[in-house]
């Protein structure tokens, strides 16, 4: 019989609170990018997540992304319906001093902020109604196969593919379904006057980024299902790419413009954040600091792709996250060390990277494609060209950020 670890199921506890705390610091982040208008309606479909896809990982979603493998491709979703055998009890097939229901919790949370990355990529086009269907979808489709494939003993994992703590399962599977979605809904229709996208708040900004950071800790070092090395290690290693990041994204700012912003400070950081994710438990605290550096330089240069490409992906969720999440998956082939997590760079390593990142990122984006021809079939996929003109906000919810109580009613041209 298996022996839990109190040091060990309080940390997990500590990290599981941490992923959770992300998807709020997510809507902040997010929030105080976008124009007033549509401040609220991106907060709450950040924090619906929470609500969606936490049913979903009870009612089947932790079973089919984690239950005993179909043939490589999807768990059973009979095993774990409906919490079923997930009791207290540790299972040594995930951590053998942690209850399995802190897996279950854990594991939950990055299903949650998954789909809530997307968000960022269609600010004020995507019908409330319509994207509560495409996130469970979504989830369901998307997310759970792709979970099983590297965490779950599907056939990507059995090939040797390793994702520490999500940069495939999560940021490559994110980042691409946003730019497909984006590409799908067209561009934004802007009111008369419209500037450039000046953030609302950069302190809503500068808050979400500094929370997500913290949420990041626990992000990366709670892979390690202990209060050990390994987690100890994912830890560090998740500060340096962060820090790096940061600098090396302000240099590439100050070379374009003449000066660095703020805004970009922040969004070079989460770059880096995103980057270091899959390899945080693989690599060398030197090497980290590599990665942030090469992840912050390839994710601001992704910029001219996104512009080529002609896609109005608002906040740049594939600049970041599946640019970030992609090179950081790749950079384990060039530089993961056995002597942290029994994983060595090789030309083999590199080569089922990369496999798995073609894979993921390309059933991303096919089913995601073939989700919102099948909800754009009903006619209530996109919002109507006025509202989007005018702000989801009041439209939808009937509410303003910055207005909740009738402080201001100062009529708007």
């Amino acid at each position: 019989m298996e022996t839990i670890n109190s040091g060990d199921t309080a940390f997990v506890l500590m990290c599981t609170a941490l992923v959770c705390l992300m998807t709020p610091a997510l809507a902040l982040f997010y929030g105080g990018l976008v124009k007033q208008r549509d401040v609220l309606s991106i907060m709450i479909q950040n924090f619906v997540c929470m609500g969606v896809v936490g049913m979903i990982w009870v009612f089947g979603g932790f079973s089919l992304a984690f239950g005993p493998s179909i043939g490589g491709v999807i768990g059973d979703i009979r095993t774990y319906f409906g919490m079923y055998h997930v009791g207290v009890e540790p299972n040594p097939e995930f951590a053998a001093n942690v209850p399995f229901m802190l897996i279950f919790g854990y594991q939950m949370m990055f299903a949650i902020i998954t789909p809530a990355l997307i968000t960022g990529a269609f600010v004020g086009r995507f019908r409330f109604g319509a994207y509560l269907f495409f996130i469970a979808i979504w989830t369901i489709l998307v997310y759970l196969p792709a979970a099983h494939w590297i965490w779950g003993g599907g056939f990507l994992s059995k090939l040797g593919v390793v994702d520490f703590a999500g940069g495939i399962v999560i940021h490559t599977a994110a980042g691409f379904s946003a730019l497909v979605t984006a590409a799908y809904l067209g561009k934004r229709k802007t009111a008369p006057g419209d500037g450039p996208g000046h953030p609302v708040s950069l302190g809503m900004v500068a808050l979400g980024a500094g929370l997500l950071w913290f949420g990041w800790f626990g992000f990366n070092a709670g892979g390690a299902y202990a209060a050990n090395a390994l987690a100890t290690y994912a830890f560090t290693n998740t500060m340096l790419a962060g820090s790096v990041a940061m600098l090396v994204w302000m240099f590439w700012e100050w070379r374009k413009d003449g000066r660095t912003s703020f805004s970009g400070v922040l969004v070079g950081a989460v770059a880096g954040l995103a980057t270091i994710t899959p390899a945080s438990g693989y690599v060398e605290p030197s090497a980290a600091v590599v990665i942030g550096a090469v992840g912050a330089t390839i994710c601001y240069h992704a910029k001219a792709v996104q512009s080529w490409l002609k896609i109005d992906d608002t906040l740049e969720v594939w600049r970041a996250h599946g640019v970030g999440g992609m090179t950081g998956a790749l950079m384990i082939g060039f530089m993961a060390s056995s002597a942290i997590n029994e994983v060595e760079a090789s030309f083999r390593q590199l080569g089922v990277q990369a496999f798995a990142v073609f894979v993921v990122a390309a059933y991303a984006s096919i089913v995601t494609f073939i989700i919102l021809k099948a909800i754009d079939m009903t006619g209530t996929l996109r919002v109507a060209e006025k509202i989007q003109r005018e702000g989801l906000d009041q439209a939808m919810f009937g509410e303003d950020a910055f207005d909740l109580w009738g402080i201001d009613r100062t009529p708007r041209s």
